[in-house]
């Protein structure tokens, strides 16, 4: 999960294109997967996260 916000400095990668994404700069396509790649992590451990909460009912 801490992958997703590496490198941490000036600030994190995922931080930074989510900021290009809102300010509409996020338009390369490698600016695209580099978002997908860095996000993929906390997207799957929130989705385990999800699963199990569903499981425990």
């Amino acid at each position: 999960m801490i992958l997703g916000l590496a490198p941490f400095s000036p600030e994190p990668h995922l931080w930074e294109k989510l900021k290009m994404l809102v300010n509409g700069t996020l338009v390369k396509p490698m600016d695209w997967f580099d978002m997908v790649m860095h996000s993929a992590p906390l997207v799957m451990v929130a989705a385990k996260a999800v699963r199990h909460a569903q499981q425990k009912k």
